[in-house]
């Protein structure tokens, strides 16, 4: 049998998400490869998808985008990835109902994990890498950014924002990351002593981000939060800056006058993974891929596994997901 987590309609993932039972896949057809997961990721945007999920679905929604595997088939006469091969690791992203036991992926989904990475990387090897890359190349777009530019990041202790860090340091990139606690603070600074981090528990933390900006001009934002955080981070912005949203923690909208953007000639970005993948050239999404397998590679310290359950522990496993102070990754080992 196939165990896999589905929903019929939104609401709270721990509440609506269930495992279903079903026939194992047949063998794949052309264009498709069959793989037998080992772990998958609960990330934040996968539950957030379930949760806004509008209405009641006539049929049980897959859960999940991306899992790690072994491959068990290729379809006949499927060109795949280099090193893909039966009896080969993998890892799928983006496979809409990647939370399952079997995987029937599209073979172009499908990208070989590295021997030196363990299965506990290879299953957050392409989601938040992939964001990263999408994330820096949008900060270099303004022409401030990697010369005299600051780039500042919210949720800097989540598993996007130590990656952004890692990245920034090894490019020399100027950084000040912003987080929710002293506690989150003290984390990151043991991970990363030499990037200032600012924690907003401070009423005044704003001053202090400008302090350790050391007279640079904050020209980049980078912020998965939203709300009255958002706010905060336009205001610190140099004129000419760009603030970049790329999630909605928040349940508040951004409290935003339009002479904010005005007087400052401010840019505000949305940017999410799924538009990306939807809108990149193959070359594009190849090349975006290796950066990932290498920021993976280089950066293997900073994957953390914040916690493992097995698939009949699913409840326990979103809750975790999205606990306060959650540092690193939950997954799921099916």
């Amino acid at each position: 049998m196939n165990r896999r987590v589905v929903h019929t309609r939104g609401g709270s993932p721990a509440e609506v998400l269930t495992v279903v039972e079903e026939p194992e896949p047949t063998a794949p057809e052309p264009g498709q490869v069959l793989i037998r997961t080992t772990a998958f990721p609960v990330h934040p945007g996968d539950l957030q998808a379930v949760e806004a999920y509008p209405g009641k679905a006539a049929q049980p929604v897959p859960a999940g985008v991306e899992a790690t595997g072994v491959v068990e088939a290729i379809g006949p006469g499927t060109p795949v990835a280099p090193g893909v091969e039966v009896g080969g690791r993998v890892t799928v992203f983006p496979h809409p109902g990647a939370w399952s036991q079997w995987i029937v992926a599209d073979a172009e989904a499908v990208v070989a994990v590295p021997d030196e990475l363990p299965d506990e990387i290879a299953a957050q090897l392409l989601a938040n890498p992939l964001t990263t890359v999408m994330l820096r190349r949008a900060a270099q777009e303004h022409p401030a950014f990697g010369y005299d530019g600051v780039l500042v990041q919210t949720a800097a202790g989540s598993s996007v924002g130590r990656l952004v860090t890692g990245v920034s340091q090894f490019h020399h990139f100027g950084l000040v990351n912003v987080v929710r606690s002293d506690r989150g603070a003290a984390e990151l600074r043991r991970r990363f002593p030499d990037v200032p981090v600012v924690s907003t528990e401070h009423p005044g933390w704003t001053d202090e981000v400008r302090e350790a900006a050391g007279g640079r001009p904050v020209s980049v934002a980078l912020d998965p939060i939203g709300g009255k955080l958002a706010e905060s981070l336009l205001d610190l912005l140099t004129p000419g800056g760009k603030l970049i949203s790329y999630g909605l923690i928040a349940e508040e909208p951004i409290p935003l006058h339009a002479s904010t953007l005005l007087n400052k000639s401010l840019t505000l970005q949305g940017k999410n993974i799924g538009r990306w993948l939807s809108e990149a050239s193959a070359e594009r999404r190849a090349s975006d891929v290796a950066t990932a397998q290498q920021i993976a590679l280089g950066l293997k310290d900073q994957f953390v596994v914040a916690a493992e359950y097995g698939l009949g522990e699913l409840t326990d496993a979103v809750e975790h997901a999205v606990r306060p102070g959650k540092v690193g990754t939950v997954l799921v080992r099916p």
